[in-house]
């Protein structure tokens, strides 16, 4: 299939490993060039030169922090100066620590605010006006299942991860008119750092091995295994493509949950 995106221009948050750098490497396939970013500058420089020598798109590295204000406007900036107006943004921060309710205090609930929500919304309002001028934009937030069935121990993230779906939701609603369509990807147990993250506290909580952990997981999955980040990735390709507002078809303000087992993380 031809997504129409080549020579496009993307932002992918987060994306020296896991879900972020399998979009990066996919959207980089299909010929889009691209902005990467992590707080890793090591990790993001490898990743660059292994999508380089994958594929022919132009990729452009920025260090930042998504908890910074700065370093998101340094990241569009750096990014608008290299490659032009930003035709797809791909909203992703991993997510908050797990935790119990009780040990979290204001400042845990303000930063988790901050990474996995406000981290979006400052981006998006940067990427806009342009997308609106030329009357395409794609903006794709990365999320998780929990937005359906909260998962155990992960207050921060089950609390937020709804508000930016009501927020995605509500943009989306603004922006199609427009030529933009805002979607958000949810996907359930991926192997990625953070699930392995969550697994551990699990392991711990529980007393039981990680690999009895990872097996249970996997027990509750139809095929049996956890999903890989690239399982996820031509999802998403797909949703920055031409085709999710073509003629036959029109996707926008969707949550597209993935559900890979009966206990998502």
């Amino acid at each position: 299939m031809d997504f129409q995106i080549k020579n496009k221009t993307a932002i992918v948050c987060a994306s020296s490993q896991g879900l972020g750098k399998a979009a990066a490497l996919e959207l980089a396939s299909e010929g889009v060039n691209l902005v990467i970013s992590s707080r890793n500058e090591e990790k993001l420089l490898s990743v660059k030169k292994e999508i380089e020598n994958l594929t022919n798109a132009k990729i452009v590295s920025v260090v930042a922090d998504l908890n910074k204000p700065k370093d998101i406007e340094n990241l569009y900036a750096k990014a608008h100066s290299e490659l032009g107006p930003i035709d797809i943004l791909i909203n992703n921060a991993g997510g908050p620590p797990p935790s119990d309710f009780e040990s979290l205090n204001d400042e845990d609930w303000l930063k988790a605010f901050n990474l996995t929500m406000m981290s979006s919304i400052r981006l998006s309002k940067l990427v806009l006006p342009e997308m609106k001028e030329r009357h395409w934009g794609r903006i794709i937030n990365i999320s998780s299942v929990s937005v359906k069935t909260p998962v155990p121990g992960l207050f921060l993230s089950n609390s937020l991860r709804m508000g930016v779906l009501g927020w995605s939701k509500a943009l989306s609603d603004e922006v199609a008119p427009k030529g933009i369509t805002v979607n958000s990807v949810c996907p359930g147990s991926t192997r990625t750092a953070r699930i392995t993250d969550i697994l551990k506290s699990q392991s711990e909580a529980t007393g039981k091995t990680l690999e009895e952990i990872e097996a249970l997981a996997a027990a509750k999955i139809p095929m049996l295994k956890i999903g890989e980040p690239e399982d996820l990735a031509a999802l998403i390709t797909f949703l920055a493509s031409e085709n999710v507002a073509g003629f036959n078809t029109f996707i926008f303000g969707s949550a597209l949950i993935i559900l890979t087992s009966s206990n998502p993380i």
